[in-house]
Parts: structure tokens; C-alpha cells; sequence
């Protein structure tokens, strides 16, 4: 079945933004991982899908410098929704000449917001994503299919 982002907007949220996103490895075989995401448009393209904050070593991170495509899966129960679609990464390791990397702190917490992330110390929240070179990933909603 067909579904839009509202639709995946709501199950995310039902579900406190626990996703899976999986993309492939060279070898073809499929790398999977629990994130937290939310419906976001890409801030440079405006393009519409769902975004998560990435920790700058994660191992995902390079499958999806090399592959550039995923697939977050958002369930709750028996409803799923999924989103498929190229990838964006902007962060201190993947800057975007259309992006000002001083808006980076900004982002990352819109994003962690999006999927539904709080926080009660900003100015530390941002230091920690800092030291651990956290990246926005953006999946662009190519394909949306599910059970919603």
C-alpha cells in the first residue's frame, strides 16, 4: 500500500521515533539499525522524508557515503510505514557548500526534536554532538509503502 509522510508522521510519533534504517553493503547484504527519526525535509534541497541524528563514527555512516540510499521503517504493532529514497548527509565530516556550517548546532537539534527528542541543557546537548562529530542524515521520501 501507498502512503504519504503524514501518515508516517503519525506512526513515528506513536512510536516515541524508533525506526529502523537499513542501507546495503558492498557485498549487497543488508546493514540494519535502531535510530531515532522524524518527518523533515532536507534543509538544502526541500525535499520532503524523514531525517535522524547519526553519531559521526557510526559504521552506517560510511555504507551510506558509499551506497547514498536507505530505508527507514517506522511500526507500531502491525502498522509499519516505510521510507526509501536517496541520502543527504550534512555534518562537521559531510559539509554541503549550500549549507552554513554555523547553523549546524540549529539542525542537528531540529532534528532530534523531529523525532520527537527533548532536552533540558541545549548548550550541552550541543557540545556532545560537537564531540562526537554527529551528522543530520536526511532520506528523502522517494517511495513510501506500509501496513498503516
Amino acid at each position: 500500500m501507498s502512503a504519504d509522510l503524514e501518515q508516517v508522521r503519525t506512526l513515528s510519533l506513536q512510536e516515541h521515533g524508533l525506526a529502523t534504517v537499513a542501507t546495503t553493503r558492498a557485498d549487497g547484504t543488508v546493514h540494519a539499525s535502531v535510530v531515532n527519526a522524524g518527518v523533515f525535509g532536507d534543509p538544502v534541497t526541500g525535499a520532503p522524508g524523514v531525517a535522524y541524528v547519526a553519531v559521526g563514527q557510526a559504521h552506517k555512516l560510511t555504507l551510506l557515503r558509499r551506497a547514498g540510499h536507505a530505508t527507514v521503517t517506522f511500526r507500531r504493532g502491525w502498522n509499519w510505514l516505510s521510507v526509501t529514497g536517496a541520502t543527504h548527509l550534512i555534518g562537521p565530516d559531510d559539509p554541503d557548500p549550500a549549507f552554513d556550517p554555523a547553523g549546524l548546532p540549529q539542525l542537528l537539534r531540529d532534528v532530534f526534536i523531529a523525532a520527537t527528542g527533548t532536552h533540558d541543557d541545549w548548550a550541552e546537548y550541543d557540545r556532545v554532538m560537537a564531540e562526537e562529530r554527529r551528522v543530520a542524515v536526511f532520506v528523502r521520501a522517494d517511495r513510501i509503502i506500509g501496513n498503516p
